[in-house]
């Protein structure tokens, strides 16, 4: 094993080719020649004494040791990305480029908003936001490509700095049948009917959380019709096809303006989830999550206030 350490761009150049699995596409990700990529890996397997990607033809596999070692770069990664930080923002806090994720049920809802105060209260401050799915947006979180993420709470945030910020109800949308008189009734979790319950796809948290809501595990979505968005979990319902649970925000948000469906809040024991921000707890970036943060809270939804 070589006594040099790796560098931050070999690290970099194996994150990417974790990420893509394909040497030509993680080559334009770092912005290099493919040759430079593969010459920058075989330095770093050599520095490390240790064989981390498998590639071969038709594939490109990480050796479970990569993966580790993947992982670790991410960390890495990060803390160099947070000492650039420290600089700057003891320089001029409040101000540049501040990268923000949130999940997809929850983007729609409180992002808007946030962009409005940080650009009233704030003008040299610039979020660049980015949408997308609990696991992808922790990975780049952890890897230094976010400083911080919107997500829902329970979920596996081991190793980050998470504030919560506010608990917010599932409330419960059936179609609009003829007799309107089931709005003004609250429905009880334990009563739900497990096949007509319907799921955004895997991978969405409130998939999860409805699940869990429920204490339906298996049992939930039995015919396996999954919608790929909110709205589209709407239009679902809207159809005949079954029920659904939906946060408040999306509720407050004019979601279900115009659709044939019945929102109902639910009699206790309410179904909850909690809304989190998380960052690096490398992060030097305090005032900005301190913004954030308050800010969210006083967007969140009547009834978590």
């Amino acid at each position: 094993m070589s006594n040099a350490l790796p560098s931050l761009r070999q690290l970099s150049y194996l994150v990417a080719i974790a990420e893509r699995l394909n040497f030509t596409q993680a080559a334009q990700d770092c912005f290099v020649t493919q040759s430079t990529l593969s010459s920058g890996l075989k330095e770093l397997e050599t520095a490390l004494g240790a064989r981390l990607v498998e590639r071969d033809r038709q594939s490109v596999r990480m050796t479970p040791l990569g993966e580790k070692v993947v992982e670790r770069s991410r960390a890495l990664l990060g803390a160099a990305r947070d000492l650039v930080e420290l600089v700057r923002a003891g320089a001029a806090p409040m101000t540049g480029i501040v990268r923000l994720g949130a999940i997809p049920t929850i983007a729609p809802f409180l992002l808007p908003g946030l962009v409005r105060q940080a650009r009233a209260a704030h003008p040299a401050l610039k979020l660049v936001l980015r949408e997308d799915r609990t696991a992808t947006l922790l990975e780049r979180l952890r890897g230094g490509e976010l400083d911080f993420a919107l997500i829902a709470l329970p979920y596996d945030t081991q190793g980050l700095l998470v504030r919560e910020l506010f608990v917010e109800e599932l409330w419960l949308i059936s179609p609009m049948r003829g007799d309107h008189g089931e709005a003004s009734r609250r429905p009880k979790i334990g009563n739900l009917d497990p096949e007509r319950l319907l799921l955004l796809e895997e991978g969405h948290c409130l998939r999860e959380h409805t699940i869990e809501a429920c204490g339906l595990a298996e049992r939930a979505n039995a015919s396996g019709i999954e919608a790929t968005s909110l709205v589209t979990l709407v239009q679902m319902v809207e159809s005949g096809l079954g029920d659904a649970l939906l946060p408040q925000m999306a509720i407050d948000s004019g979601l279900l303006s115009g659709a044939s469906v019945i929102a109902m809040r639910f009699a206790p024991p309410v179904p909850t989830r909690r809304i989190a921000i998380a960052a690096r707890a490398s992060t030097t970036r305090v005032a900005e999550l301190d913004f954030l943060a308050e800010r969210s809270s006083e967007l969140a939804p009547h009834a978590a206030r």
